[in-house]
């Protein structure tokens, strides 16, 4: 078992958690406009949509690279490449932080867990995502592939809730940061994509 491995697909899972986007700033939103246990709902919500996600992954690509390094090398080209392009996008977008709390309507806590279970599980892009990042971070030779998507899984799930829970629980103080702070939203758009860029290189040379 390679843990040089795991530290390094933890220590991205991190940065990006960090990076903003629509899921951790709905959840800062809906900490900030009805409180913080409302915000983990939405946390618990799109983190139970990953294991939706990580599930699907085991299944489905655990299967097709299983003995074909072929398939697996494709697999994993197709992962560099998605990740050079959110990049791009990351690179061509605003950065700054468009926080309001105008939007927010007051809903249970089961209604904000379906509505953050439910915005992650039909986003075809964390499908893609997780197609692109797990691959590249299989750690062991013994260990069956799906097994390792699922610890790769839970492992995401983990520094993600982390993450998540901080911003729900500081929101206010989060927010006063970045609102004091115009320059924050530039370091991390950065910070993305240096990441981004990061991970698709690793992919490409570690073939």
């Amino acid at each position: 078992m390679n843990y040089e491995v795991l530290l390094a697909f933890s220590m991205a899972t991190f940065l990006l958690s960090l990076s903003p986007g629509p899921d951790n700033i709905f959840v800062l939103i809906q900490s900030m406009g009805n409180g913080k246990k409302y915000g983990l709902a939405v946390v618990a919500g799109l983190m139970t949509g990953c294991l939706v996600h990580t599930t699907l992954l085991a299944i489905g690509v655990s299967v097709l690279i299983k003995n074909n390094p072929v398939i697996f090398n494709m697999i994993r080209f197709f992962g560099s490449a998605y990740l050079i392009y959110l990049a791009l996008m990351v690179y061509k977008s605003d950065d700054r932080i468009q926080i309001t709390k105008t939007s927010v309507n007051s809903k249970s806590y089961l209604a904000l867990y379906k509505q953050g279970f439910i915005m992650n599980v039909l986003n075809p892009k964390v499908t893609i995502f997780f197609l692109a990042f797990f691959p590249g971070f299989l750690f062991s030779e013994t260990l069956s592939t799906a097994f390792q998507f699922y610890i790769l899984g839970f492992l995401f799930i983990f520094i993600s809730s982390i993450v998540f829970g901080g911003i729900a629980l500081l929101s206010g103080q989060v927010s006063t940061f970045l609102t004091a702070n115009e320059r924050t939203g530039y370091l991390l758009k950065w910070l993305q994509i240096v990441v981004f860029v990061g991970i698709a290189i690793y992919l490409l040379f570690s073939w």
